[in-house]
């Protein structure tokens, strides 16, 4: 074995063979997943990945929990299935290759057409896109395999196409033309979750895809309109923060109850560069503070107009088409670049003598995370799916405690969502995806009218063309042969794949043995911040596609922050690659990531800056172990995780502990041991191997409750407390005179304990650490031949198996260990780290006396104390003692006599007393300052009388010190 533990060693063969063995199927010891299990089953699938991602610290949290909770259930003996997969993830996909065609062939997609650029992504995908599954094996992650889906594959893509027909069928899907968010660079509509909101605090200049020149946001332009036929040139002025979309108004907006605007009632204001005239219309969204009171209303470019615009019949005017040019407007504006046409717009309204002011604004910019192109509300038709009743239905699920949520704060936002819920866009206008399976009718008869795109009869949907094309003759009553089909060039939501995963990577709409015995799942965990995007349509679609929740549980996981509390981002210089914390990293390596990464070169200065400043040796190796370790005992439940390298490497180095424990016991435990068959203690157990039992049974109980709940730290600290505190600082070392001791029987027996220690210890920790636990369980003797083959399917301790709860001997190791604190305490004080002075206990009373008597030899052992003698009742201490309380009931007397040299002790001890003496009077002359009570603040007076308290505290120890001192001169 080698002599120090190395994450590299250890991590290096035994994912490749857990996987070749099978142990991460469900099918693993039983004949099929449906043999019935009196012990359960237990269901999870993973968030997929991006097929475009790689790993960051946020997934190795997800799989740091998921994996140790799979672990757990695996070896509680449960059918367990922790199903992988990968996302699609249109967006984000398209756009990586459409870079990489530019950047090899100087081609865009459309240069290159449909199908050849599908091909493309394809290929991408076959040389790229497992790139994140080996990041997962170097985690640890038991996954089965075998079972590993891509959204795009055809049984899933089947599934996709069977879900949209028949929500379509329903009604549950429809086509209408209403605001999406418009990224003009990627020319499609994208979702909430694409949309970073940029906060700004009032004039700034944006960089925007397009635009050679920065574009102004943060600012609120006023400018006026005339009322019509007005006799003394009244005029009603508004202000916006994006001018050029006065072009499509089509009305102003006051409050009912605004006096300054009622007389213009049925009133209307001339538009100065378009033929039309605005209505002053009146309604209870406006806000009377704001501004004048007055708000321009562009239907067709805000969503708060659109709706103002449903309310009064206005016209939705759209001004711009998919690129961001200005349509539908007179020249000079016609054809302008949106934000071109703000400029020209401004300068417009001057001229005009229009123009009322500017002045800053704070406000949000949306931007498109993928392009960082501003978003923009367009009107455009797409296919939205009714979410009213299937959301009612998923919050209902959640009241009935059918549906748990955890940490149940997360609750009030789920009914809140629910509760305020919009119909959701699945339409977008990319290639890469799932092609909507709807196709536009154009039947060749001159007695049916032509269709127009929003009008939802001529569209059809179907599991493929042939059963469109028969539902669009009965539907109009005409021959196939009279009917022509286009089917929809956009594609799905890749959230509407995700939406579906629970049960469409086990085979659904078919009924498979897995669908039937797999769902629904167990649980499902994830991060919090995609409650709504991903687990609330998994709920809404799997409620109205099966009938049944996709899981019982789901538990929301913490975001992992930097060690200051910050968001991790690329320009912070503060990104942590989990593979770096495993491997470690130069400071020169961290700054070469940068430069490799697609950092604006002014951001790369300032993350190198932070980089220097948290990392500035670079990441130490710290291991999969470690860090997974740590990851959990961070996750405290609903609080952000603000991650520290550092204590990932303390981490690493309990690693050690556990190699370096493991290596002393199985050299205590010699060649030819043989472990009893069970567990269950035999032969004449000492007090020390009553006590390690108690406490290993102890934190077994609270690793069983900690999984239970959920709560992580609560496992991690009970185990780490075991190994590192207990097993390691007390036990080993209360066990090296006995094990080199002639008492062969008892000597034996602690053999037996040491091994049930290291075999419960190494389960125990097994889920969390799998590397290193497997290393050192193979290195241990068997209890029986039929013993599995590896730890991670080896039972987990149950609290039924470990029943040796002993308060007795906790009772008498308490106080052995409180004597040693104490006598550890008092060798520091007199810098006697080298020699092992005497020490003699006073009791208060016979049982103390007893208790102090059985537990000598562990208080020599742990405190490197010569003789240990208890004092008999009444009798003083020997001269030249230094004393210490270990307990209300017994006092410690160490003696010093010989071992220092009073004179040099004494003078020493003055120094300090003058000086403690110094600080006691400046703290109690501060105190008794005038209008101190009511000047200093309540804290500061706390803060000054604990450090009054300790100044006096250690005064009383020196001056007894002194005294000491003086009697041996």
């Amino acid at each position: 074995m080698p002599d120090s533990y190395s994450p590299q060693y250890v991590e290096a063969a035994w994912y490749p063979w857990w996987e070749q063995q099978g142990f991460f199927k469900p099918e693993y010891g039983r004949p099929s997943v449906s043999t019935p299990n009196p012990r359960g089953i237990f269901m999870m699938c993973i968030p997929p990945p991006n097929v475009t991602g790689s790993l960051h610290l946020g997934h190795a949290l997800t799989n740091a929990i998921q994996d140790s909770l799979t672990r757990w259930h695996r070896m509680r003996g449960e059918t367990t299935l922790w199903n992988p997969g990968c996302d699609h993830a249109g967006i984000a996909t398209q756009v990586v290759v459409e870079k990489k065609l530019w950047r090899e062939r100087g081609l865009s997609r459309h240069q290159l057409g449909r199908e050849a650029f599908l091909q493309e992504v394809w290929k991408w995908k076959e040389e790229k896109g497992d790139r994140i599954y080996h990041q997962l094996k170097k985690l640890g992650s038991s996954l089965d395999w075998d079972r590993a889906c891509f959204t795009m594959d055809p049984k899933l893509s089947a599934a996709v196409t069977e879900a949209f027909v028949r929500l379509h069928e329903e009604g549950v899907i429809y086509r209408s033309t209403r605001l999406v968010n418009w990224s003009c660079a990627l020319n499609s509509a994208i979702s909430d979750i694409e949309v970073d909101k940029k906060e700004l605090t009032g004039r700034t200049l944006l960089s925007v895809p397009g635009y050679k020149e920065k574009v102004e946001f943060g600012v609120l332009v006023s400018f006026a309109y005339k009322v019509q036929d007005s006799d003394s040139d009244e005029e009603v002025v508004v202000a916006t923060t994006r001018i050029e979309t006065m072009l499509g108004d089509v009305a102003v907006a006051v409050h009912p109850e605004d006096p300054r605007y009622q007389h213009l009632k049925g009133k209307r204001v001339t538009h100065p560069f378009v033929s039309r005239s605005l209505p002053i219309v009146f309604d209870h969204f406006v806000d009377m503070e704001f501004g004048t009171g007055a708000v321009k209303i562009t239907p067709a470019h805000d969503q708060n107009d659109y709706e103002v615009g449903q309310r009064h019949g206005l016209e939705a005017i759209s001004i711009m088409d998919v690129h961001g040019a200005l349509v539908n407007v007179p020249p000079p504006f016609l054809g302008l670049p949106r934000f071109e046409a703000r400029k020209a717009v401004l300068a417009a309204l001057k001229e005009r003598g229009l123009f009322r002011g500017v002045r800053d604004n704070p406000m949000v910019v949306p931007l498109c995370n993928r392009s960082k192109d501003v978003v923009e509300p367009l009107l455009r038709p797409q296919w939205y799916v009714r979410c009213g009743e299937m959301a009612q239905a998923a919050s209902a699920a959640v009241t009935r405690g059918d549906l748990r949520i955890l940490p149940e704060a997360h609750q009030r936002t789920w009914h809140s969502w629910m509760d305020n819920i919009r119909d959701w866009c699945i339409s977008r206008q990319l290639w890469w995806g799932h092609r909507i399976p709807a196709y536009f009718i154009t039947i060749n008869d001159s007695a049916v009218p032509p269709g127009e795109d929003p009008d939802s009869r001529y569209w059809v949907s179907g599991r493929s063309e042939a059963e469109a094309l028969e539902k669009a003759a009965a539907e109009f009553g005409v021959s196939p042969d009279k009917i022509s089909l286009k089917q929809d060039e956009d594609v799905l939501d890749t959230w509407f794949s995700s939406g579906l995963f629970p049960f469409s990577i086990l085979g659904w709409p078919s009924q498979s043995e897995d669908l039937s015995v797999f769902y629904p799942g167990t649980l499902l965990e994830t991060g919090h911040d995609i409650l709504f995007f991903w687990v609330a349509r998994m709920v809404m679609l799997g409620l109205k596609l099966t009938g049944k929740l996709p899981f019982r549980e789901v538990y929301l996981h913490a975001i992992v922050r930097d060690a200051h509390g910050r968001k991790m981002s690329k320009s912070l210089g503060n990104v942590i690659d989990p593979l770096d914390v495993i491997h470690g990293v130069s400071l020169q390596g961290l700054h070469d990531q940068l430069l490799n990464s697609n950092l604006d070169p002014s951001e790369v200065e300032k993350a190198k800056e932070g980089q220097k400043a948290d990392f500035p040796a670079g990441i130490p190796e710290c291991g999969t172990d470690a860090l997974r370790f740590g990851l959990c005992a961070y996750t405290s439940q609903g609080r952000d995780i603000n991650l520290d390298v550092n204590r990932i490497l303390g981490y690493r180095h309990f690693c050690n502990k556990l190699w370096n424990a493991t290596k002393f016991a199985l050299r205590g435990l010699g060649q030819g041991f043989v472990p009893s068959p069970t567990s269950t203690p035999a032969g004449r157990g000492s007090l020390v191997d009553r006590w390690i039992l108690s406490r290993l049974a102890e934190a077994v109980r609270l690793s069983s409750e900690g999984f239970q709940a959920y709560d992580f730290p609560a496992v991690t600290t009970a185990q780490y407390s075991f190994w590192l505190y207990e097993l390691c600082d007390v036990y080993l070392e209360c066990l090296k005179p006995v094990l080199s001791g002639s008492d062969q029987e008892v000597a034996e027996c602690a053999r037996q304990t040491l091994y049930t220690c290291l075999d419960v210890g190494l389960r125990l920790l097994s889920p969390f650490m799998p590397f290193v636990t497997e290393e050192l369980f193979q290195r241990l003797p068997r209890r029986s031949p039929q013993a599995p083959a590896s730890l991670c399917v080896t039972p987990y301790p149950e609290p039924a198996e470990c029943s040796w709860k002993d308060p007795e001997a906790e009772a008498a190791l308490e106080l052995a260990l409180s004597i040693s604190r104490a006598v550890r305490s008092l060798r520091a004080d007199y810098g006697l780290t080298r020699t092992r002075p005497d020490c003699f206990l006073e009791v208060a009373d016979e049982a103390t006396g007893a208790v102090a008597s059985a537990v000598s030899g562990y208080v020599q052992a742990l405190a490197s104390a010569g003789v240990v003698a208890v004092l008999a009742l009444g009798a003083p201490a020997p001269q030249g003692c230094a004393v210490a309380l270990a307990s209300d009931r017994c006092s410690i007397h160490l003696q010093l006599q010989g071992l220092v040299d009073p004179a040099r002790e004494l003078s020493k001890l003055q120094a300090k007393q003058a000086e403690a003496q110094r600080q006691a009077q400046r703290l109690q002359e501060r105190r008794s300052a005038s209008g101190y009570a009511v000047k200093v603040p309540l804290e500061v007076q706390e803060a000054d009388e604990a450090k009054l308290r300790q100044t006096e505290a250690e005064l009383k120890k020196v001056d007894e010190a002194i005294a000491l001192f003086q009697k041996m001169l």
